[in-house]
């Protein structure tokens, strides 16, 4: 039988229990609130890009935490590594490429990453130190272009819109460095990855540098020598993407932060202003988008 004397021994050790239980129990919902403060309903979508220090990006991630979502923008100085590590699984979603480039990719790595909204399309341009015109680059002198498929082809035709160079059949969106006509080009071309052509510019006559790399480089946009036209319906497939695995692809909230970055305008003027004005900002739909990769991939098989 217990007694009262028992009961009231036992008791402090009962509330020294209980109390501990309570202490977890707090303790597991302070944790679990914050949890549910600074990370949202799950895991922040992890974004890669290059040049996450762009003020936009800050703009885009406010934007998308006062709708509920949380973003983690993750930087990269070497594009090669984004696709590899969204296919991977370490990234949610990217935001660097153009469907040409995108469509190399795939087919190259048997991959089926998918283009769900567009941003905008770049001109891409040809800059030099040494010279301010054209007509000054001396013959025979060194002129880079970047090293990727998609871009090499892209930088080699505005060389040939220049008047620098002459391509076989005058080019495809996969020209590289061996469909030059030597015979009939001014200079003489070689290639290296696309962050180093604009420190090349020392050292060479010339160099096509993309967009994201003018600024970084202490190069002025209104300083090119020469660029394509974005708005030349040929440019299409230079349209730049958001991308996912083809899984996701129909995810809601990966939907909803293509919207966000289409439709805030803080963050498209601050594309616009890092881009020297030189971005034409685009709200393709995503199955033209399928559609314009479908056939880029088509393109990019029947040239291996």
């Amino acid at each position: 039988m217990t007694t009262q004397s028992d009961q009231l021994v036992d008791a402090p050790k009962s509330r020294k229990g209980l109390l501990a239980v309570v202490i977890v129990v707090v303790l597991a919902l302070l944790a679990g609130g914050y949890f549910f403060l600074f990370r949202g309903n799950g895991d922040a979508i992890k974004i890669g890009v290059v040049g996450a220090s762009d003020p936009y990006w800050k703009t885009f991630e406010e934007t998308a935490a006062d709708e509920g979502i949380e973003v983690d923008i993750v930087d990269f100085t070497d594009y090669t590594q984004l696709n590899p590590a969204l296919s991977a699984g370490e990234l949610d979603l990217n935001q660097f490429q153009h469907l040409v480039y995108l469509a190399d990719y795939n087919v190259a790595n048997d991959d089926d990453l998918a283009p769900i909204g567009s941003t905008a399309i770049y001109p891409l341009a040809l800059y030099s130190k040494k010279y301010d015109s054209i007509e000054a680059i001396p013959d025979g002198a060194q002129v880079v272009v970047p090293d990727d498929a998609s871009n090499q082809a892209r930088g080699l035709k505005i060389l040939q819109q220049a008047g620098l160079i002459e391509l076989t059949d005058g080019g495809t969106i996969f020209s590289d460095l061996s469909d030059i006509d030597t015979a009939n080009s001014r200079v003489e071309v070689t290639a290296a990855g696309a962050d180093f052509t604009a420190t090349s510019l020392d050292d060479v006559a010339a160099a096509v540098v993309n967009n994201d790399f003018v600024e970084k480089a202490g190069l002025d946009f209104d300083g090119a020598l020469a660029t394509d036209d974005p708005t030349d319906p040929v440019a299409a497939p230079y349209v730049n993407v958001f991308v996912a695995r083809d899984k996701d692809k129909d995810n809601a909230d990966y939907q909803k932060l293509v919207e966000i970055y289409q439709d805030t305008k803080a963050v498209t003027d601050g594309v616009l202003k890092v881009s020297g004005g030189t971005a034409v900002l685009l709200k393709t739909p995503p199955a033209d988008l399928a559609k314009l990769l479908q056939d880029t991939e088509k393109v990019v098989k029947a040239n291996q």
